[in-house]
């Protein structure tokens, strides 16, 4: 049933090996279950019911993702929208947590129908191949810069702004360990190998006091929704902030699933020679409807997940990647002590390796015509550097339309285009 409904023999994958691959980009993305909780409960939420709602809401997306779409990406609450939600909206603007919460239902009813109306297909395909090859690479160097930051490799400083971190930490050796372990078990093409260099340098970190160990039982109920769920503050939709608001999920939002979806499905040759993506459509319908469930449930914005690449890394290309993963955000509800067990330091070289897997697609790109190499070194260098997938799309997009334009090339620029960089460049000044 699953080889019919999948498709398996004709994607070149098995069961065994989309299992493999859905555990790992579970495990490369469980954090989100400790994280999410941790900056929303900043706000006066109640952090049980976030996890509760956390883990539902990506549950929920991932089996649209896995069920209709068929596509091995993963989905969830979204790192850097659900620090806007809090830190922003909430503590610096002064609204209450509904009323963020309002603005992320709005922003899920928004995206439902772009994607009816293949708004957001129509952007996706507007892109032009060559920033396509770049988004992925542009993805590999910022997922493994957040790699490395996990293990406390690469740490903030006033003088230069990043530095190497403290040397004689045992996070950072149990990072390096598995790096060398998956590095040779990859070289050796062992099966699974992302997985296993994960709980190898968990287990590795107990004795080191990385890993913590779980006290008291394993099992428990979920928490209750209660205190969060349906909690929507409408009486302020109207406001001039309420509206800038919405538009910061918007474009921040679309533009990073945009990019992972793109820069994902380049590196597992996903993407026809046409420069489409097969079944784009359902995909985006994934995280506006996930967006709309989980501000609903009480979280914030749903978006698909860089960490996916680890799970394409290791084979995954169909529904039953992300199938698994929905399973395995099911299990943690009930097994959250045991999920949330394994440290970054463990998930950390799982991410650096992935981005250098992402990185090949740059072999694809013609770097002798300057009006396509200058917008895909833009794309590539703003990823990491901005902290944005985002980001790295406006400059490569804008860069192109740019040079495009200014050499006499403009038949090269599709009006969606136009349209896109106009957009871009409001957004910097409004």
């Amino acid at each position: 049933m699953l080889e019919k409904f999948f498709k398996l023999k004709e994607n070149k994958t098995n069961i065994r090996t989309e299992f493999i691959a859905g555990i790992t980009t579970f495990m490369t993305m469980a954090y989100i279950l400790a994280v999410n909780p941790g900056i929303l409960s900043a706000t006066g939420m109640d952090v049980n019911a976030v996890f509760t709602a956390t883990a539902l809401s990506a549950v929920v997306a991932t089996l649209v993702m896995a069920l209709w779409a068929k596509l091995p990406f993963a989905l969830a609450p979204g790192m850097g929208l659900n620090a806007f939600f809090a830190y922003t909206v909430v503590i610096t603007m002064g609204y209450s947590w509904e009323f963020a919460l309002t603005a992320v239902f709005l922003e899920g009813i928004i995206f439902l129908l772009l994607t009816a109306f293949n708004v957001r297909e129509l952007i996706v395909n507007a892109i032009p191949m060559n920033i396509k090859h770049a988004i992925s690479a542009g993805i590999g160097l910022f997922i493994a810069f957040i790699g490395m930051q996990n293990a406390g490799l690469i740490v903030a400083s006033e003088a230069t702004m990043v530095t190497l971190g403290d040397m004689s930490s045992h996070t950072i050796w149990v990072a390096l360990f598995g790096l060398l372990l998956i590095g040779v078990l990859l070289a050796l093409k062992v099966k699974g190998a992302l997985l296993i260099g994960i709980f190898a340098s968990a287990i590795i970190g107990i004795p080191l006091g990385v890993t913590t160990l779980p006290e008291g039982t394993l099992v428990s109920l979920p928490p209750s929704l209660e205190p969060i769920a349906f909690k929507f503050d409408f009486s302020q939709i109207l406001s001039v902030d309420m509206l800038i608001i919405l538009l910061t999920f918007l474009f921040v939002d679309l533009f990073d699933t945009v990019g992972t979806l793109v820069g994902v499905a380049s590196k597992a040759n996903m993407i026809d020679k046409n420069g489409k993506l097969p079944r784009v459509k359902q995909a985006l319908f994934a995280d506006a409807i996930g967006t709309t469930f989980g501000s609903m449930m009480g979280t914030s914005t749903v978006t698909t997940y860089v960490e996916s690449a680890s799970g394409v890394a290791e084979g995954g290309r169909t529904g039953l990647t992300s199938l698994t993963v929905a399973g395995m955000f099911t299990l943690a509800l009930f097994f959250a002590p045991l999920f949330l067990m394994v440290p970054g330091a463990a998930t950390a070289p799982a991410l650096i390796l992935v981005g250098s897997f992402m990185m090949s697609p740059i072999l694809k790109i013609n770097f002798d015509d300057y009006t396509e190499s200058i917008p895909v070194f833009l794309t590539i260098i703003m990823m990491p550097l901005s902290y944005s997938i985002a980001e790295g799309i406006v400059f490569g997009m804008l860069s192109y339309v740019g040079l495009k334009l200014l050499s006499g090339r403009h038949r090269e620029i599709s009006l969606v285009m136009y349209i896109l960089a106009l957009l871009f460049l409001a957004s910097f000044f409004f």
